[in-house]
């Protein structure tokens, strides 16, 4: 039986890495494209090295991938800007300008098989959220990564093509779990506040893009599902208050009116 194409932008680490070998160990035919290849690399998962801000790199890559490997299946987009100068500029064009271009230079490479093609983009919760730590081309680009997800889904659709979009909060991953290990008052903290008791981690993510590579999904497109453990399910407010709570400080109804009364 025929394996399906996937081609996983950005992919050397990470999401994007553990994408990579999850969509492996379900048995699809993996393309890799970054900027770097990994030093440890996937078995069985064929790694190309391009900047998909360079048009002409990116296309001869991508015909090269296309020519030995089949037309695609799937492409899923997990780059992030990593890079240093102009945030602003860097965010608009690896998650923008970028994302654009490879997608409608892609769309005439998705075998005929209506249904089961798909586009996902991981973009992050800082799409309709603020991040304090983040600048603000990030948060642009990310709502922007939304819309294009809408755009596209309506614009695809009839093509056979689903587009959807996975937008995770704090994601744990071997980048930063030796951080997290480290600073054990901060990961109590989010697994305090989420109401799943744990933080989000890469094999979250990497699941949901095969649930939406999968036929169990084949009604579904146009949607930015959010994998945050149910944090930004809590109202501020009150998030605020457990947050004190955790302190000692106790703030209930009961107490709250005696104040307003005292």
């Amino acid at each position: 039986m025929k394996k399906e194409h996937v081609l996983v932008i950005g992919g050397s680490k990470g999401i994007g890495r553990t994408v990579v070998q999850t969509m492996a160990q379900r048995g699809y035919l993996v393309s890799v494209i970054s900027r770097k290849q990994p030093q440890e690399k996937t078995e069985k998962v064929h790694y190309w090295d391009a900047d998909i801000t360079k048009p002409g790199r990116f296309l001869k890559v991508f015909n090269e991938i296309i020519r030995r490997q089949g037309q695609l299946n799937h492409l899923v987009f997990c780059q992030q800007f990593r890079g240093v100068g102009d945030d602003w500029a860097g965010q608009i064009e690896t998650s923008l300008t970028a994302v654009k271009h490879v997608i409608e230079s892609a769309v005439d490479h998705f075998e005929n098989v209506k249904g089961r093609n798909t586009i996902i983009v991981v973009t992050s919760i800082a799409g309709r959220l603020i991040a304090a730590e983040q600048p603000v081309g990030y948060h642009v680009a990310k709502a922007g990564l939304e819309q294009m997800t809408r755009y596209y889904a309506l614009a695809l659709g009839a093509k056979g093509i689903r587009v959807n979009a996975i937008a995770p909060n704090m994601v744990l991953k071997e980048e930063n779990k030796d951080f997290y290990l480290r600073n054990k008052k901060i990961y109590d903290l989010y697994r305090k506040i989420s109401p799943l008791g744990r933080m989000v981690a890469s094999d979250d993510v990497a699941h949901t893009v095969a649930f939406f590579c999968s036929s169990q999904s084949a009604g579904i497109t146009g949607q930015i599902l959010v994998i945050d453990g149910g944090v930004s399910l809590q109202e501020h407010a009150a998030l605020a208050r457990a947050l004190m709570s955790l302190d000692g400080t106790q703030i209930t109804q009961k107490n709250r009116q005696q104040k307003k009364f005292s």
